[in-house]
């Protein structure tokens, strides 16, 4: 588990920052400012030029936090909009404290107010440790946990702290007030319908080169998480053809029993010639892992494959690796198959209520928001009665009006819900609990204006997913990875729940501590790990939801 300690080392108001892995940051100050955080720019080259030529002195090897807060000095919030990387910042100004997340959301950042005072850290554990017995559980939170399997917001599921939206400058002021300024939000820009596809291939792949060579670690091999779909495949064959020093991938099954991918990736693993690492990670060795990963969680995620993303950083690492790859971020950014049942919702939708698109979405994520009544207990559903709707988390995004598109609308929805939310914290967390940096090129902010410079009929061609994006690197990759049908990465979690992760299952959410909290109905509870009738796989889907919140209330003391 990270540790994670307070220390308001600036004035009393500012935590200190502690990087996911447990290492302090520097510390920056710079006319009368303070700064600390965790800060990874991937154009310092440019954006130091930019600072020299405006007349700003400042030497190559300058950290990259300061050059961040160099650039708020001389341009203001609309500074960090020029930076392309993963960062987290907080600045004390006077008697204002101002917090900064990246443009995608790639480092996290927490913050509250807790005895007349603002505190913010990288770390949700140490806000949790600072507040002490005064921690109360959010119901809100759990119940959008339960709908989303992570938290799609700033809400957090401790009440009153608060995580940061990507792409916002936060000033939080001395009386209490806030006031947020957005410096870099995804927009829609005019696209030329009469362009042929191949116009905007080529600017993907110019991006996509860009976005991959810019996370290389200089002097150094790299890793790729490998799953064999056409993202993490796409940008495995860039690294290979980019990088300088060796490509090392990784692909995961859960035993010769179930399905696996492993064809697909040893077939790109062999294309790019990589040195490929297959590891098998059964029920028990995901058992034995799973509280340990979800202690490492700010916010809990209801992905089943977080034990296996965490076990495959350590692989990594032990294998020499400080930077690894993926490929998350296609989906979000230019349109995968989730999108499909909203689109044929949108086009027999006969109900001209704007939330009824927001419950479709939620529905279509498959998880207990039409089973909460049946779930949540009285007493729970009862002080719930007056809360905020679950909808508004979605229907903002979903009813944009930078967008004019319907597809554009849900990757505008997916890229700030999941995408900030869920993918890259849960990236971040486990891959820096490990002791490497997890890096997600597909989340460039170049690619994701690009995405939405692009006709939404080149991202979903006919029924064919990111049409363009496999336009842009048709000749990199087998035409078998190219037209493969889209699986994801299945994990036998009702299986597992019938073997090996039974006992755990019962003791924790049958046992007198879930009992005591008296959040769920332990007829439902019971009824759904019988794992019986035509729904028993969504059934453990339901129950790995709830096993895994109860082991993150466990971990937090809530």
């Amino acid at each position: 588990m990270i540790e994670t300690t307070i220390t308001e080392s600036v004035s009393g108001r500012l935590a200190s920052w502690i990087e996911p892995d447990g290492r302090r940051s520097e510390t920056y100050r710079l006319d009368g400012l303070v700064a600390a955080g965790s800060v990874r720019l991937f154009n310092r080259a440019s954006l130091i030029d930019a600072l020299r030529r405006d007349g700003v002195s400042l030497p190559d090897d300058c950290a990259d936090g300061m050059i961040l807060l160099r650039l708020y000095t001389q341009y203001g919030s609309r500074g960090f909009a020029l930076a392309n990387g993963m960062f987290a910042l907080a600045i004390l100004d006077g008697e204002d404290l101002i917090l900064v997340r990246d443009h995608a959301g790639a480092r996290t950042l927490f913050y509250t107010r807790f005895e007349e005072r603002w505190v913010a850290s990288a770390s949700l554990g140490a806000l949790r440790s600072l507040i002490g017995q005064h921690a109360r559980l959010n119901l809100n939170a759990v119940r959008s946990f339960l709908t989303f399997a992570y938290l799609p917001g700033d809400e957090t599921l401790i009440d009153g702290v608060y995580e940061m939206r990507p792409g916002r400058c936060l000033r939080l002021c001395a009386d209490g007030a806030r006031r947020e300024d957005v410096f870099w939000e995804p927009r829609e820009y005019e696209w030329c319908e009469a362009d042929p596809p191949e116009v905007y291939a080529q600017r993907l792949r110019n991006l996509l080169e860009q976005a991959v060579a810019a996370r290389l670690p200089v002097n150094q091999d790299v890793g790729v998480f490998l799953s064999g779909g056409i993202d993490s495949s796409l940008v495995t064959a860039l690294a290979a053809r980019l990088h300088d020093r060796p490509v090392r991938t990784y692909a995961i099954n859960f035993g010769d029993e179930y399905p696996n991918e492993l064809a697909y990736s040893g077939l790109v693993a062999a294309h790019c010639r990589t040195t490929h690492t297959v590891l098998t990670f059964d029920g028990k060795t995901v058992a034995d892992h799973l509280a340990e990963t979800v202690a490492l969680l700010d916010c809990p995620v209801g992905d089943p494959l977080t034990t296996p993303n965490l076990l495959l950083a350590r692989a990594a690492a032990r294998d020499g690796l400080a930077v690894i790859l993926n490929g998350e971020g296609g989906d979000p950014v230019f349109g995968g198959p989730k999108n499909l049942p909203m689109l044929m919702f949108e086009f027999h939708r006969d109900d001209p209520d704007p939330a009824a698109r927001a419950r479709a979405y939620l529905r279509s994520y498959q998880k207990c928001y039409g089973e909460l009544d049946r779930l949540l207990t009285p007493d729970v559903l009862e002080a719930l009665r007056d809360a905020p709707s679950l909808e508004r988390h979605v229907q903002p995004y979903l009813e944009s009006p930078r967008m004019t598109s319907f597809l554009n609308r849900l990757l505008y929805t997916n890229l700030r819900t999941k995408g900030a939310h869920h993918i890259l914290p849960k990236v971040e967390r486990l891959t820096a609990a490990s002791g490497v940096e997890g890096r997600s090129p597909l989340f460039d902010p170049h690619l994701i204006d690009a995405a939405f410079a692009t006709p939404p009929a080149l991202k979903l061609h006919g029924l064919q997913e990111k049409w363009i994006l496999k336009l842009a690197v048709r000749d990199l990759l087998p035409e078998t990875i190219l037209n493969r049908p889209k699986s994801g990465m299945l994990m036998p979690v009702q299986y597992w729940l019938h073997g090996p992760l039974r006992e755990m299952a019962n003791d924790l959410l049958l046992g007198s501590q879930a009992q005591a909290r008296g959040l769920f109905r332990e007829q439902t509870v019971r009824v759904w790990m019988q794992g019986r009738g035509l729904i028993w796989r969504r059934h453990g889907q339901f129950i790995w939801l709830l096993l895994t919140l109860e082991l993150w209330l466990r971990a937090y003391r809530l």
